[in-house]
């Protein structure tokens, strides 16, 4: 089992950059894959990204690619996001998430079993 608690969120403009972080509990960090989901309100939750649990792969959503970067320390038990060039349409409650043994399908919120609490991202323009 693995508790997640996200932090960084915040209120910026357009452009600006944000650095999320989910920090995880636990002695088995390294073997869970990780995820970054949205969620703006009267929307559904959406796939923003992922990386594997050795760093091997990493997936974006195409509105995010070459703006937002996600990378993890192993060490620290910690996945980050970093999210440039903000947009007001990445305004969002931003959620991390886990789950062992996926091979497919990152971006489907149902595969992971593990979630945060979420951190609010506001962007202005």
């Amino acid at each position: 089992q693995v508790q997640l608690v996200e932090s960084g969120g915040g209120l910026v403009q357009a452009g600006d950059s944000l650095r999320l972080s989910c920090a995880a509990s636990g002695r088995t960090f390294s073997t869970y894959n990780m995820g970054w989901f949205r969620q703006a309100p009267g929307k559904e939750r959406e796939f923003v990204t992922a990386i594997t649990w050795n760093s091997g792969r990493t997936y974006y959503a195409d509105s995010v690619k070459g703006r937002f970067t996600i990378s993890r320390d192993n060490a620290k038990n910690t996945v980050y996001l970093q999210m440039n060039s903000l947009k007001p349409e990445d305004t969002a409650v931003y959620y991390c998430a886990a789950q062992q043994y996926l091979y497919s399908d990152y971006d489907l919120p149902q595969k992971y079993r593990y979630w945060g609490q979420g951190t609010q991202v506001t962007v202005s323009s």
